[in-house]
């Protein structure tokens, strides 16, 4: 008689692919988290933008023939819903601090560049702006 007995357990191979799809599932995770925390970034952003936006309107209701261009952000402060006593600012991926923008409409993120601060595809989809 044959009487063989099969030891139960994972072969070299096996385990490998285990750990390689454990991987691919950590790596995707990783960057499914990554690109979610940009998105919040960049509605925070956004909700800040359009309260200044907001307060932007309501101080050119109240001075209609105010130039845009001549606004400061002393103007704009006392309009804010919050009754902050200063212009909110905003995080950029990066992790730094940076102001809006108020002598334009609408206002931007502020970083220096021409067109300001929008790492979104898209100038109106409500990431980074005022949207539409």
């Amino acid at each position: 008689m044959n009487n063989r007995t099969r030891k139960s357990g994972f072969t070299l191979l096996e385990m490998t692919v285990v750990i390689m799809v454990l991987l691919a599932l950590m790596g995707t995770g990783l960057f499914v988290s990554r690109q979610f925390g940009d998105w919040q970034l960049g509605r925070a952003a956004a909700e800040e933008v359009r309260s200044v936006y907001a307060a932007q309107r309501q101080y050119l209701a109240d001075h209609p023939t105010a130039a845009v261009n001549t606004i400061t952000a002393e103007q704009i402060i006392p309009y804010l819903a919050n009754r902050s006593d200063a212009l909110p600012t905003v995080e950029s991926l990066d992790g730094d601090m940076l102001p809006i923008r108020v002598n334009i409409s609408p206002p931007v993120i502020d970083d220096g560049s021409a067109d300001g601060y929008d790492p979104s595809s898209s100038r109106t989809d409500s990431l980074w702006d005022a949207g539409q």
